[in-house]
């Protein structure tokens, strides 16, 4: 497996794991999948393109086609379900090292499953990431390393910097396939 995928697991990865080959074919890279809800379940799945152009809004009509396609013929769930594709945003998820490099500089909030440090919670400027661990400058100047793979959630905060580098990105009204 791609040590740069997201990290999932239960049903999460085995979503991710039969959805993967095909966006990635199409063009696209998986950020996150997440199945919130009992009674109807919502698969929720997250992309981003691969080409580094702004995810529109014909990417998730061209995805929610495919990958609802892929999903139906494999059955992962038990009933009705539904699907929803979305761009990671600009104050997105960071689930891959390739995240964390792309946005050193930015602020970031990181909860995590077992206390770092003597706590599961940080704010601070994303400094990078590799394959185990990924860095922060905290408020104070200090520096922390936090295992990747016990990272539950982190997620860029929405600044005016933030914004500045979105609006950079390059538009491209057309989906990948």
């Amino acid at each position: 497996m791609d040590e740069d995928r997201p990290h999932h697991t239960g049903l999460e990865a085995k979503l991710a794991a039969r959805i993967t080959p095909t966006l990635e074919a199409l063009g696209y890279e998986l950020v996150r999948v997440a199945v919130t809800g009992r009674e109807r379940p919502v698969v929720q799945i997250m992309a981003d393109r691969a080409d580094g152009a702004r995810f529109g809004i014909e990417d998730c009509e061209a995805l929610s086609r495919t990958l609802g396609a892929v999903l139906d013929v494999e059955d992962p769930l038990p009933g009705a379900w539904t699907l929803e594709v979305s761009s990671p945003g600009i104050d997105r998820p960071l689930t891959r090292a390739k995240d964390w490099n792309r946005f050193a500089g930015h602020l970031a909030r990181v909860e995590m499953v077992v206390a770092q440090e003597g706590r599961k919670r940080f704010v601070g400027i994303v400094l990078g990431a590799d394959h185990a661990t990924a860095r922060l400058r905290l408020e104070d100047g200090s520096e922390i390393a936090l295992p990747r793979t016990e990272i539950r959630r982190a997620k860029l905060v929405l600044t005016e910097a933030l914004l500045a580098a979105d609006a950079a990105l390059p538009f491209n009204d057309k989906p990948l396939n």
